[in-house]
């Protein structure tokens, strides 16, 4: 299937663009306290802008269950779309009928209008095709540049691409770019970091990636589980002993497929998982009964260091310790600094992505200086699992019903 078409190709003077962006972000007492996602957005609006369109923001914000509700409402986020596009950004109180219609009606080439929550709908996301007539008979092209809402079938991120001229933003863009040279074309040897708490929640991501990597690197509570499967005794950590089986699986799948699985070979030890706690490095075979691993240690971060230094490609999806509070951090952080470092000498193309691993890497400070950071979670997630988005398929089809 055809890459999905961008930019480039789009002619869009004086004509309406219904931009698809993710605009929920996080807020606290009426303010935006988390600005990544909009100011990822604003090279598109401005690049549409300059092109002479009538750019009109379509996003959900919460979870409003599909009713109106103004605890939901996407006004104060106009504010900062506002403040980070330095221009005024109009509010239309609906996404659909006539107010949207009116606000539209006024707009000149280049200026920007932001249409309320489209969850206010239940046919938002029910991917309602009667619905996403309601919001196509508002503009003339569409452009999705919300790839972290791309793993939902939804009304305005799936149903609308089939509707009117389709086109990726340039943060989608960037996006499918970033993964492709990840894990679709990469440069070899990959190597994948994964971290976390629990396997049962990336089962399907870690049997995907030992068909596709040459390294995959555990960390976190789900190596304990591992390690306890292949006969570990890890104490009171944090380990899923009832998926064993499971663990066991997978690593008959990496041997199957050349990978190499990488476990850790000591730990940072603690009897309470509190900052400062009073903590020890030991091998596996001194874990106490009532300790807790809750850090790779310099030996598991000096084999690791190795790893990445013959690595071409580095994927990263989970912390490898208990990074919040210190001293357990100190593993996830300096392999962190390791992969900015090697990423710096030209020598890697490194990509992440998962809340919590873009919280490890601003706790490491190096979040800007990876070849790229997702802030997409679930539909990373499921891009890393192998599967089909449907916001992205969407746009693909597009071209090739063009074709």
């Amino acid at each position: 299937m055809p890459s999905p078409k961008t930019l480039d190709s789009l002619s869009c003077k004086d004509k309406v663009v219904l931009l698809r962006a993710d605009l929920n972000v996080p807020m606290q007492d009426g303010a935006v306290t988390d600005m990544t996602r909009i100011t990822r957005l604003v090279p598109t609006i401005r690049e549409l802008s300059g092109k002479g369109a009538k750019i009109v923001l379509l996003s959900h914000f919460g979870r409003p269950r599909g009713k109106k509700d103004p605890a939901f409402s996407l006004a104060p986020v106009g504010a900062a779309v506002s403040d980070a596009l330095e221009k005024p950004v109009a509010f239309a109180e609906d996404c659909v009928g006539d107010v949207p219609k009116a606000a539209i009606a006024k707009m000149k080439a280049g200026d920007v209008l932001l249409l309320e929550n489209v969850r206010f709908y239940p046919e938002e996301e029910k991917d309602d095709l009667g619905f996403a007539k309601q919001i196509a008979a508002l503009g003339d092209v569409y452009v999705n540049d919300a790839f972290s809402a791309a793993h939902r079938a939804h009304a305005t991120t799936h149903a609308l691409a089939k509707l009117l001229p389709a086109y990726a933003g340039r943060l989608m863009e960037a996006e499918l770019s970033a993964l492709s040279k990840a894990l679709e074309n990469p440069e070899r040897p990959v190597v994948a970091l994964v971290g976390g708490a629990k396997i049962s929640t990336k089962l399907d991501l870690l049997n995907n990636l030992v068909t596709k990597i040459d390294v995959l690197v555990l960390g976190g509570g789900m190596a304990n589980t591992f390690l306890n499967a292949l006969g570990t005794s890890v104490g009171k950590s944090l380990c899923e002993k009832d998926m064993a089986v499971q663990a066991l699986d997978i690593v008959l799948a990496a041997r199957e497929h050349d990978c190499k699985i990488c476990l850790p070979i000591d730990g940072v030890v603690a009897k309470e998982f509190k900052a400062g706690a009073s903590s020890e490095t030991v091998g596996l075979d001194g874990i106490p009964a009532d300790g807790m691993m809750l850090d790779i240690g310099k030996g598991s971060v000096a084999v690791i260091a190795d790893q990445l230094r013959m690595a071409k490609t580095v994927l990263w999806n989970g912390p490898l310790g208990a990074f919040e509070i210190a001293p357990f951090d100190a593993g996830t952080t300096a392999l962190a600094k390791i992969v900015a470092e090697l990423t710096a000498q030209g020598k890697l193309v490194s990509v992440a992505g998962g809340g919590d691993t873009v919280a490890a890497l601003a706790h490491a400070g190096v979040e800007d200086k990876l070849t790229y950071v997702s802030t997409a979670g679930g539909a990373f997630l499921e891009w890393l699992e192998g599967k089909d988005l449907p916001g992205v398929r969407a746009l693909k089809e597009s071209v090739a019903k063009c074709a």
